[in-house]
């Protein structure tokens, strides 16, 4: 009996060793091409395995090799490059479902828009291309008045002529107002009459109270908010290929940045219908704050559903420094966007507004996540966020969302306070010449200062704020890398980083504001097989080559979600 005991225990302690040690097959090993891990402990691999949608093993070939079983993909790269997927660091995710039946009017390279006429070109073209009957809308974006040749804001007169029969508007590349013809005026019911709210802009015309067109900030808010577009389910209908704008940029988690009530209630039926195939953080627009959290209290933020989640809440405090609505200290070197003379913005919100609402933040335990071009912005939520957090250094992943013109003692704030900044480094190609202009060299060439951000220990990202900018990840980190001007300046020497620092920005980092570093954001054992195959290696290419990197394929859990056409 002794010795039947002694066998089964030998044959059980035999079989328990052999199940723990034994290592289940891949689903996939990728080898044979650059893995660039962006994990500082094992910043190189020559092989990556993945199973049931996670990383298993990041190692030399040999070693992850021992993982091939019978139904085991073997990935050639054939030379290319692996690297996490992309987060992004600020964009407006919805837009890219009503952007393709909008009129694209960026001045080149992103767009057609060099010039007044073929912004309205742009125009009719995607009028005829969608038939728009006489009577509906005409929407453009990425209209700036500053890369025209023309060099003046464009105006109601301009589009009445080409639309007489259409209600017209062409947003400003910030995003934070329109030029509108006057039939778009009355539907929006702007006249001469419709006082300019505080941190609002309506242009009026040359010694008259009739607007001009343009309308900016807080004048542009209520009817950005309400803005025409598609029935519910066109817009359902959209989600597939709208997808794909992030999709085809490597993206594989994507920001909502100022979500409406009704853009949120679009999202979850998008979401509960397995329309997202990225995932999507959104962070509903402090004025609709209430609202949504009567159907999604506090405790529900943070998780995801499917591939959505709720981030925390957005607050925008200032305008855009290129349509000079952004609020500084110190005076413009130009006139305000309405001919304001000695004019150094106006902030959304008053202050009193702006500690409410970073309060009520704060006392719901959400992350916050603030919109601040000028100095003068940041200077006032700074003061909000010293005056309403409970605990001024407590890591609340607030961040502060642009950052451009920070200064130096205010980038110490954010160190002392835990502070995240997601800087917007593009804006030195497009809006580089427009900046000198505005605010002179030595401000202009402190722009989203990432290397000094960098070396104090803060945690940065960068972002395209889409639709301001195209999607693309890889022009992102070329103009981190080169903060090259439209016109060829380097906007800022003393800030170029690293490509490494720059991959950084949009992997780890955006997974350190989304407070999901230990399941996204590098290639680490146990972490999402989120990844992206590029057609070359963005540390090791000429700097100023790394715009002309391809994404290859982009995938999503360990499946494919995007492959370039041959």
């Amino acid at each position: 009996m002794r010795l039947t005991t002694l066998i089964l225990n030998l044959v059980a302690t035999t079989i328990f060793a052999t199940t723990a040690t034994a290592q289940p097959s891949a689903d996939a090993i990728y080898h044979g091409g650059h893995i660039i891990t962006v994990d500082d402990k094992n910043p190189r691999a020559e092989a990556l395995a993945v199973k049931d949608g996670k990383i298993i093993a990041v190692s030399n070939k040999a070693d992850v090799l021992k993982l091939k079983g019978d139904s085991t993909k073997l990935i050639d790269l054939e030379g290319k490059t692996l690297v996490p997927g992309f987060l992004d660091g600020h964009s407006h995710f919805i837009n890219c479902l009503r952007l393709s039946k909008q009129a694209n009017c960026f001045p080149p390279p992103a767009g057609p828009g060099k010039s007044i006429p073929d912004v309205i070109n742009a125009m009719k073209k995607n009028q005829q291309q969608f038939k728009i009957p006489k009577g509906e809308f005409i929407i453009g974006y990425g209209y700036d008045p500053d890369a025209t040749e023309e060099k003046r804001e464009l105006t109601a007169a301009d589009l009445d002529i080409a639309f007489p029969d259409h209600p017209v508007f062409v947003q400003h590349v910030s995003l934070h107002g329109a030029v509108c013809n006057t039939a778009a005026l009355k539907k929006f019911t702007i006249t001469k009459d419709t006082p300019t709210p505080k941190g609002g802009v309506i242009n009026r015309k040359p010694g008259s109270m009739e607007p001009e067109g343009l309308i900016m900030e807080a004048a542009w808010l209520p009817i950005f908010t309400n803005m025409p577009q598609p029935g519910e389910e066109e817009l359902l209908s959209l989600f597939k290929e709208g997808q794909m704008i992030y999709a085809a940029a490597g993206i594989t988690t994507a920001q909502e940045g100022a979500t409406s009530a009704n853009d949120l209630a679009l999202l979850q039926k998008a979401d509960s219908k397995g329309l997202l195939n990225i995932d999507v953080v959104a962070y509903p627009f402090i004025v609709d704050a209430k609202t949504i959290m009567k159907i999604n209290p506090p405790e529900t933020f943070g998780k995801y559903a499917n591939r959505l989640k709720l981030g925390g809440i957005k607050i925008t405090v200032d305008g855009s420094p290129q349509g000079r609505t952004a609020y500084f200290t110190k005076p413009y070197l130009t006139e305000g966007p309405g001919g304001e003379k000695n004019w150094a913005g106006e902030p959304m919100f008053p202050k009193a507004q702006l500690h409410d609402f970073v309060r009520f933040i704060y006392d719901n335990k959400l992350q916050l996540i603030v919109h601040c071009n000028g100095d003068a912005a940041i200077d006032l939520f700074l003061d909000a966020h010293q005056s309403n957090a409970k605990d001024r250094t407590a890591d609340l992943r607030t961040t502060i969302i642009h950052s451009q013109f920070v200064r130096k003692d205010q980038l110490q704030m954010y160190v002392d306070y835990k502070i995240m900044a997601s800087f917007f480094t593009e804006h030195c190609f497009y809006f580089g010449e427009t900046h000198i202009k505005n605010r002179g060299k030595e401000q202009a060439y402190f722009l989203s200062p990432m290397k000094t951000a960098l070396a104090m220990g803060i945690r940065c990202q960068n972002h395209t704020d889409f639709n301001v900018s195209p999607i693309d990840q890889m022009f992102v980190i070329w103009s981190a890398v080169n903060r090259i001007s439209r016109g060829g300046e380097v906007i800022g020497p003393n800030e170029l980083i690293t490509p490494l620092q720059a991959l950084k920005a949009i992997t780890i980092n955006g997974a350190y504001m989304y407070k999901e570093e230990t399941r996204k954001g590098s290639l680490e054992v146990g972490k999402l097989a989120d990844l992206v195959i590029l057609d070359n290696n963005p540390l090791t290419v000429k700097p100023m080559d790394i715009k002309d990197i391809k994404v290859i394929e982009t995938i999503k859990e360990g499946k494919t979600i995007f492959r370039a056409s041959k």
